[in-house]
């Protein structure tokens, strides 16, 4: 008798896939336009010149003019034509080409898309998205560099979301078409040129929760978007002098993960906040009054805040640099909270906020 010999094949995961965050939010882009025929696009150049940053490059060939719709100059038009559409059963996503002019569309989003649901009754929805640029660090002086996202997350009605890696460049679409209520997707410019490796396991993103990025024991670094990457490279910084930080990510302004940033503190017992927007009235300052609301006995030390100067945003580059958020401000606001001595001019350009004018 001969006995046979079965061979079973082993199963190779595939690889992970090299690709920048703006091919990922393109791919989102596709993907959403493929599955559902009541998504479109619209915006400013997104269609023949491919989006005013190359995200909607080679859209309108593969898709058309009635899905990939060139809007005129005039924020406040084009974002009301998308909130009809949606209130009409399409799935409009409206590109804003930055945050400063969405402010051009601010009665539309405010007074439109985030209070029709709660006027009618419940009757309508507006199931729309608006992506916008947002953020400084590129030269574009103060009119197309201003990180006003959290200004729309004090508005109820409205997500505001905040993809800051790959996998949520490439999967918070999705779960943001699929809300009923407007989702405001803010894309920070400095990271549409970063590349990395797609997990190839990487799917749907979870846009109810934040999420730690980098464990740690003695100070939480809470943040979002573009601060991201600055808030790990001074994790790895404070790595060295023996600091263990933890990284959250916010990923969701609105609303906030209160559990998440809790938990987090709660291990840690210190906080930094880091936020590119102004400290007066911005979300590190709501973020610092709920870590005091509610985890007050748990912080050992106050809540620091990196934020930016309380300037127009500077067009020439080394005093851009000087009034934004940098990795030596986050590495020395740890330090304070754990007790640590900071070296004069650790954390030059964390600038204090404007209370005169000099002559």
């Amino acid at each position: 008798m001969t006995a046979t010999r079965t061979r079973t094949a082993k199963s190779v995961a595939p690889p992970d896939r090299r690709t920048t965050y703006r091919e990922s939010m393109r791919e989102a882009l596709r993907e959403a336009l493929r599955n559902d025929e009541r998504v479109f696009l619209m915006g400013e150049d997104v269609g023949r010149y491919g989006g005013c940053f190359g995200v909607s490059l080679g859209l309108l060939e593969e898709f058309g003019p009635e899905r990939i719709r060139d809007a005129p100059l005039s924020e406040s038009a084009f974002v009301g034509a998308g909130i009809g559409a949606a209130l009409g059963g399409m799935r409009p996503i409206v590109e804003i080409m930055t945050v400063n002019f969405s402010l051009l569309a601010l009665d539309q989003i405010l007074n439109n898309a985030a209070t029709l649901l709660h006027m009618s009754g419940g009757q309508l929805p507006v199931p729309i998205v608006i992506r916008m640029t947002t953020g400084a660090g590129r030269q574009l002086a103060a009119q197309h560099s201003h990180s006003l996202e959290g200004w729309y997350a004090h508005i109820p009605g409205l997500r505001v979301l905040a993809p800051a890696t790959l996998t949520d460049a490439r999967y918070m679409l999705a779960p943001a078409l699929a809300d009923p209520d407007p989702a405001l997707i803010f894309e920070h410019g400095s990271l549409y040129n970063v590349s990395g490796d797609l997990p190839a396991d990487a799917g749907p993103v979870d846009i109810d929760h934040a999420t730690v990025r980098r464990s740690g024991t003695d100070v939480s670094l809470i943040t979002y978007g573009g601060s991201l990457p600055k808030a790990l490279a001074a994790a790895d910084a404070l790595a060295s002098g023996g600091i263990s930080a933890e990284v959250v990510d916010l990923r969701t302004l609105r609303p906030l993960d209160d559990a998440a940033i809790g938990e987090s503190v709660a291990r840690t017992h210190r906080a930094v906040v880091v936020d590119e927007g102004w400290r007066t009235g911005s979300l590190a300052a709501e973020i610092s009054a709920r870590l005091t609301e509610q985890h007050f006995y748990d912080l050992d030390a106050p809540v620091e805040r990196v934020c930016s100067a309380e300037v127009p945003v500077p067009y020439a580059r080394r005093l851009e640099e000087a009034a934004l958020p940098q990795v030596g401000g986050i590495v020395a606001a740890a330090r304070r909270t754990v007790g640590e001595p900071v070296p004069a001019g650790a954390d030059e350009g964390q600038w204090e906020p404007v209370t005169g004018r000099s002559g």
